[in-house]
C-alpha cells in the first residue's frame, strides 16, 4: 500500500525517439555510420528503460512521431506522443500530463548512459526541499529536470541545443525566485567522444 501511495506522488517522464536508420543520433552517425549510431541509441533505450523501471514512480513514455509496440511494456509505462512544437512545448506539456495526477515530476531523456535509480530517486528528495532540481550535462545543457509545478518560464522562448541551456534555466529558477538543486553532473552522448568515454561499455 505504502508503494502504491507513494507512486502516485511522483511521476516519471521519458522523452525517447523511435529507433530508426538514419533518424537517431545523427551528430553520432557521423563519426560511427548510421547502422552503429542507431545500435548505441537501442542500447542506451534498453538502458534507460532498465534504469526507469527500478524507480518507484507513475512511469510516462512520450515517443518523438508515433507510439509503437517494442520493449517499453504498457504493464509499467503510460505511452503517450509528445505535443507539437519546440522542445520547451513538448516538455511543458508533459510535465503538466504528469501533475495532473502526481505531486512531483520528473523529466529525462534516453541520451545519458551514465543515468542510474538512485540519482532519480536523489532527485524525487531533493524536491521534498525545493522547488526544482536540475542535472546538468557537461556541455551545457541538463539530462534531468523535477517539478513539483508547472513553471512557464523555464521552457517558453528557450533557445535549445546550446551550451548556454542549463545557466539559461538556472538564471530563469532565481529570477522567478524558486529553490533549486543540481545533481551530479553527467554527459550526454551525442558524438563519438562522449560513447567512447561515458558510453555503457566505458
Amino acid at each position: 500500500m505504502t508503494k502504491s501511495k507513494k507512486s502516485l506522488s511522483q511521476s516519471l517522464i521519458i522523452f525517447v525517439r523511435s529507433p530508426k536508420l538514419g533518424k537517431v543520433k545523427t551528430r553520432l552517425a557521423k563519426a560511427v555510420g548510421d547502422q552503429e549510431a542507431l545500435s548505441i541509441y537501442i542500447r542506451l533505450l534498453t538502458h534507460t528503460r532498465e534504469v526507469a523501471e527500478q524507480v518507484d514512480a507513475t512511469r510516462h513514455l512520450f515517443y518523438s512521431d508515433e507510439i509503437i509496440e517494442d520493449e517499453w511494456s504498457t504493464d509499467y509505462f503510460q505511452k503517450a506522443l509528445q505535443a507539437d512544437g519546440d522542445l520547451g512545448v513538448k516538455m511543458q506539456h508533459a510535465m503538466s500530463t504528469a501533475l495532473n495526477t502526481s505531486n512531483k515530476a520528473i523529466i529525462i531523456g534516453s541520451d545519458c548512459a551514465q543515468l542510474n535509480s538512485s540519482l532519480i530517486e536523489s532527485a524525487y528528495e531533493a524536491l521534498d526541499q525545493h522547488d526544482v532540481v536540475i542535472g546538468p550535462t557537461y556541455d551545457g545543457g541538463y539530462y534531468l529536470l523535477g517539478v513539483k509545478k508547472v513553471h512557464e518560464e523555464l521552457f517558453e522562448d528557450m533557445t535549445w541545443s546550446v551550451e548556454s541551456v542549463f545557466d539559461e534555466t538556472v538564471r530563469r529558477i532565481t529570477n522567478k525566485g524558486l529553490s533549486y538543486s543540481t545533481l551530479d553532473k553527467l554527459s550526454d552522448i551525442d558524438y563519438k567522444e562522449d560513447w567512447d568515454k561515458y558510453g555503457l561499455d566505458a
